[in-house]
């Protein structure tokens, strides 16, 4: 076989209205084409074209309901590709308060396709480190880019660790071995794969954080807020640039 070939995935990436919808769609839900449509900013007949565009490249799949069709990400690869190429894309510029108070949320807390991101994410993710919960792997030599980090730290959750989860609900893996990615936003770690998952579903079904039904931000509950202060010591809104103190 020749070299991949990266420019089917860069030509699905490179229309706006695409990017949007694979956006969209990167919290891990399933959404019919009308409300990807408006999502683009395009006609359901461009809507449709995308559609198809993108599932051709691997990048959608068809979710089938009765007479409905649905889609989503193909997979939780797809959304790390495109938390990869957010790191490196330049921001999109906020023409509205909509706008503007849409990416404020989006930035505090946000579903990066099933865990969590934003602030929020980077904030419970250096509570478990500065409480000794979570530990990065001995041994490794990583270069550290200035300013950037590292994607391939490994990380490991102790018995504390667990502890501590198991006692707020969280099914916690079997394996120790976590893994983390960058968040796009805030260009530090948060938790992802199978305990990053366990997290947002122990949040969710506790009713401390609520999805939202147009968009990829969480919103935190009254009782959430005071959950997340207690459990973890992380306030609402979680600060920027700068990590939860340690547990004392």
């Amino acid at each position: 076989m020749s070299d991949a070939d990266l420019s089917v995935i860069g030509t699905a990436l490179a229309d706006r209205g695409r990017a949007r919808m694979l956006m969209a769609l990167d919290d891990g839900r399933a959404l019919p084409a009308s409300m990807l449509a408006s999502e683009a900013g395009v006609s359901a007949s461009t809507a449709s074209a995308h559609l198809r565009h993108l599932c051709a490249a691997g990048l959608l799949e068809v979710v089938p309901s009765g007479r409905y069709r649905y889609y989503r990400l193909a997979g939780d690869e797809v959304a790390r590709l495109l938390e990869q190429v957010a790191r490196l894309s330049p921001p999109q510029p906020v023409r509205s308060l909509r706008e503007g108070t849409k990416a404020h949320a989006m930035r505090l807390a946000r579903c990066c396709y099933d865990h969590v991101a934003g602030r929020l994410g980077v904030a419970l993710t250096d509570a478990l480190r500065d409480r000794g919960h979570l530990v990065e792997e001995p041994g490794l030599d990583v270069p550290r880019p200035r300013g950037r980090f590292p994607d391939d730290v490994t990380y490991r959750l102790t018995p504390d660790g667990r502890i501590s989860l198991t006692g707020i609900g969280v099914e916690v893996p079997a394996a120790d071995g976590v893994r983390c990615c960058v968040d796009w936003t805030e260009q530090r770690h948060h938790l992802a794969g199978p305990l990053g998952r366990a997290v947002l579903d122990t949040l969710v079904d506790r009713g401390w954080v609520r999805r939202t039904e147009r968009s990829r931000a969480l919103r935190p509950t009254g009782e959430g807020r005071a959950a997340l202060q207690r459990h973890f010591g992380v306030p609402w809104p979680p600060p920027s640039g700068a990590r939860v103190p340690a547990h004392r």
